[in-house]
């Protein structure tokens, strides 16, 4: 066999798997075991949130951050023990607020009291329907989500490294690393959108609001804001509103404040910034119904990342934060 048969044959086989591995993820997955399932996951998402309203981002943010490390498996959830440094104490994922987490917990809990038995519902899908919910709740598009994931068996902080997009990212970056994920650049921007109830520390922007260089890219008095809230020697637990126009709103007011220079991190201006970007961020600007539609198929996407359905490579973990003994 030639080089570039074997190439393709490879790049075919590939393809497959990923394909078999969607094709198993389906609507309405728990129909028979148990039918009641996203109504159960909603009403503890939902009082969550009353109770928590930060838990919306949090949510939104943990997602993401599950999906791009080993897949779509809850493995972010699982705590650090014995010799073992799981992916949630990574730096890079020491930010994930809390209550990201904690909405997971409440509705497995939920689902394994109200289900017709417990363990029925895998952690990772309980994330994926918390985080359409958060979604909704927060005013975003509701859609129907994809289900059938299994949770993954490892969690190690080295499997975070390179694989999380940081704030200082430029598009071609952003691009590729998203492509790496099989997501498109609409894909990109259109997630980058979740933002719209997201946060940020200092730490993450500051470069870009110091006096003596504030980045061109930044409207002057938005900078000025930002440096009285976050002045020198600032505590770093200390967090803003990564959108300071609706901030607990999911809208398509991100894209307004990237034309208006008030993207809060330098991976959020670029997408206007750069030429090559700017016509999508306008076109969403303009039109949050066609924003919303590629928000809906971007998500769609990102739950299929790395997903497990193979048994041999996932189980349903009985406690989301554990693996199964």
């Amino acid at each position: 066999m030639g080089a570039g048969i074997r190439i393709l044959a490879a790049a075919l086989l590939a393809l497959a798997a990923v394909g078999g591995a969607t094709a198993q993820l389906r609507q309405g997955y728990y129909s028979a075991s148990c039918p009641n399932v996203e109504a159960i996951v909603q009403a503890a998402v939902a009082l969550k949130v009353q109770q928590t309203p930060v838990a919306v981002g949090a949510t939104v943010r943990l997602f993401f951050h599950d999906c791009f490390v080993q897949g779509c498996d809850a493995s972010v959830i699982i705590v650090s023990s014995g010799n073992n440094t799981a992916e949630k104490d990574h730096v890079s994922n020491l930010s994930l607020a809390g209550d990201g987490f904690d909405t997971v917990i409440k509705a497995k809990a939920a689902v394994d009291t109200q289900c017709p038995s417990p363990n029925l519902v895998s952690c990772a899908d309980i994330l994926t329907m918390a985080t359409r919910d958060v979604i909704g709740l927060a005013g975003g598009p509701a859609y129907p989500v994809e289900l059938g994931r299994l949770d993954g068996l490892v969690s190690t902080a080295s499997n975070v490294d390179g694989n999380l997009p940081p704030p200082s990212f430029n598009l071609d970056q952003l691009t590729a690393m998203f492509a790496a994920n099989n997501l498109s650049q609409a894909d990109m921007i259109a997630l980058s959108a979740a933002h719209t109830v997201g946060f940020a520390h200092c730490g993450t922007f500051t470069g870009r609001i110091q006096t003596a260089a504030v980045d061109p890219t930044m409207d002057p008095g938005y900078a000025s804001q930002l440096l009285a809230a976050c002045p020198a020697g600032v505590d770093p637990n200390v967090a803003l509103e990564i959108d300071p126009v609706t901030p607990h709103a999911f809208d398509n007011q991100y894209f307004i404040n990237l034309q208006k220079g008030m993207g809060l991190l330098t991976s959020d201006q670029v997408l206007y910034a750069d030429l090559r970007s700017r016509p999508t961020v306008d076109a969403w600007a303009a039109n949050s119904s066609d924003f919303q539609a590629a928000f809906v198929a971007a998500m769609t996407n990102l739950g299929r990342v790395g997903v497990k359905t193979d048994p041999a490579l996932g189980n349903i973990r009985r406690d989301c934060a554990v693996l199964n003994s």
